[in-house]
């Protein structure tokens, strides 16, 4: 959704919090905006577009407080225009707002009723018009919000600033992520830390309903009833440079780059490289206990989103496999409006990048609500999900910025394919040289993975001819269906072209009607138990006169008479080959994007981390 920023201090607010901002461009970009005290009130500057176009403004802005609060909006209520962007102001509070207020039609007419004068199209404007009404009364930035917040429905984090308390920032949240940052002397809030980790790496991570209260260097606590609360201080270990390009031309193919560091990395905790033993590492819970669980459990529930539900496609394959367990597939969105049975020997796992989606998040409650045990996979350790779930773990993958996800979704199948291993292990339907074997390919995936990076140059020479086509559709068998789904989500994601992944097997019941010369049929055609029907399907397509895009395994001549491109994908175990597809799939969608002149890391209306409904 939107990036927050705010700063209380002895530096510079503008530079503190531009910079901040960039850092959180990918939770949206459609305007932008600060608010920094200047001869005693809040001076306002706001831009439609891009950061750039705010930071084209700013340049010959000067401030001389130092109390400043920023914005970089994904639009929800309103278009993305100056009037719409952030901060709103109102009889001298200033605000800024991440996420939406779902009962913002209730408080319009209330306040059009008592005489407000409404600006903007935005949900976020009214909250700000609450909670000048209520300052009036308490004349008390805090008890101002204290007061208005029983009267917000939604998924919201809101940094507010009053002109009558210049040493005064005051933020409260429900739903979307905010992190207060600690500092020598100074005070900083943000949506992510990643924004702050040139400042601090110790940081408080606030709850739903939760109001935070800064005043000059002191930092106070409260729930909604104004209760006093002691937090934890979290030390966060990333530094600056992580999230920095590091050269590439853009973070997304960075992080395409990263991926057999973070492949291994993944793998580390949860593997012996000495005897190929898998030893499932989690968070909330010990080694033989979780062994002990997934024993015990009679079926395995997954509930995602985008990316993270294709991962969750393959897990199904490996665990019903290997584990012999049944195992349901959920889109988080529509889960809690199916009425889904959930019996307690249901072990419920939810998947989510940045731990804070949330469609996922709302599953993840309910699922806790019937008395289920909950495992988490996140990226970010002390994030919503995290934090609520009683078994963790982790990604590995280290800060992800571009909004296509790249080495997140490799390190998710990496750490799917452990606890597959593990799972089947714990349910004695592994054998040890089995065992051995697997752990063996998944131990050699990271140097394989970099054999599969040499395609780069491949697509960016390949682009031109691709971008020629007017539609992709890819297929795949087994495990390399859901790979096929998530090379065409790439593709929409990147290109704006019409892309569709599909079983290739149900390509007769529909799909052949799409196949022409002018439609690019991407099939992945790994040697594996289901090459031979797979490549039956490429048949198929080629017949009807499409053009085949093939990935196999080594020099596999049929398969390359049989295509218009052909790549070979080094020989791998079959667990190992959804793993070494995906990073061509990311490279073709990245190249004809770049091809096409589009904003590679950010993708025009999507947004990193979805944090409303």
């Amino acid at each position: 959704m939107c990036g927050i920023v705010g700063y209380l201090g002895p530096l510079n607010p503008k530079d503190v919090i531009l910079q901040g901002l960039k850092k959180l461009e990918y939770r949206g970009y459609d305007s932008a905006g600060v608010a920094i005290l200047h001869h005693g009130k809040a001076k306002q500057v706001r831009a439609p577009g891009k950061l750039s176009a705010l930071e084209d403004k700013l340049k010959n802005e000067t401030f001389d407080g130092h109390l400043g609060i920023g914005h970089t909006r994904w639009a929800t209520h309103g278009a993305p225009t100056e009037t719409n962007a952030h901060p709103h102001q109102v009889d001298g509070i200033s605000l800024v707002h991440n996420g939406i207020i779902e009962n913002y039609q209730d408080i319009r007419e209330t306040l059009i009723k008592s005489g407000a004068q409404i600006l903007s199209d935005t949900d976020s404007e009214l909250v700000a018009h609450l909670i000048a009404r209520e300052v009036k009364k308490t004349k008390n930035l805090y008890l101002a919000v204290e007061h208005i917040l029983p009267e917000l429905r939604g998924a919201f984090s809101i940094v507010a600033i009053w002109n009558e308390a210049p040493d005064e920032m005051v933020a409260f949240k429900d739903g979307p992520p905010l992190v207060v940052g600690i500092g020598e002397k100074q005070a900083f809030v943000a949506s992510d830390v990643q924004a702050l980790l040139n400042y601090t790496k110790k940081f408080i991570y606030l709850e739903d309903r939760e109001i935070v209260s800064i005043k000059g260097d002191k930092i106070e606590i409260f729930t909604a009833q104004g209760a006093p609360i002691i937090k934890k201080v979290t030390e966060i270990n990333w530094n600056p440079e992580m999230v920095e390009k590091q050269g590439f031309a853009h973070f997304m193919l960075k992080e395409i780059y990263e991926q057999p560091r973070s492949v291994a990395a993944a793998l580390e905790p949860h593997t012996n490289a000495q005897t190929h033993e898998v030893h499932l590492k989690t968070e909330g819970l010990g080694s033989a206990e979780f062994s002990d669980l997934l024993k015990k459990t009679k079926r395995f529930c997954i509930v995602a989103c985008g990316t993270s539900f294709y991962a969750a496609q393959v897990a199904k394959y490996l665990i019903e496999t290997l584990a012999q367990v049944p195992v349901d597939i959920d889109v988080a969105s529509e889960f809690r409006y199916r009425s889904p049975v959930l019996e307690k020997d249901t072990l419920f796992m939810t998947i989510s990048q940045s731990g804070e989606t949330a469609d996922t998040l709302a599953a993840l409650r309910l699922a806790k609500e019937k008395g289920l045990q909950i495992l988490s996979l996140c990226n970010v350790k002390n994030s919503t999900i995290d934090r609520e779930a009683h078994i963790k773990l982790y990604m590995l993958s280290g800060p992800e910025i571009g909004v296509a996800s790249t080495k997140a979704f490799t390190s998710t199948l990496t750490v799917l394919s452990c606890l597959s291993l593990q799972w089947a292990k714990s349910k004695g339907t592994l054998l040890k040289a089995d065992e051995k074997e697997m752990v063996q390919a998944l131990l050699a995936a990271p140097a394989q993975l970099e054999v599969v990076l040499a395609y780069d140059k491949y697509f960016k020479e390949t682009a031109q001819k691709l971008k020629n086509y007017r539609g992709f559709l890819y297929m795949g068998r087994g495990l390399s269906y859901p790979i096929a789904m998530e090379g065409a989500l790439k593709m929409k994601e990147l290109a704006y072209l019409h892309a569709e992944g599909y079983a290739a097997g149900e390509m007769k019941h529909g799909p052949l009607a799409l196949i022409d010369n002018r439609m690019a049929i991407v099939m992945l055609c790994p040697k594996d138990q289901w090459y031979e029907k797979t490549f039956s399907n490429l048949e198929e397509a080629k017949a009807r006169g499409g053009e085949v895009l093939a990935l196999g395994t080594g020099e596999d001549e049929n398969l390359k008479r049989k295509s218009h491109f052909y790549l070979a994908l080094p020989k791998a175990h079959w667990i190992v080959n959804p793993l070494l597809s995906t990073i061509p799939l990311q490279l073709m969608a990245y190249h004809l994007a770049f091809q096409l002149g589009y904003d590679v890391d950010q993708p025009r209306n999507l947004a990193k981390s979805v944090t409303v409904e």
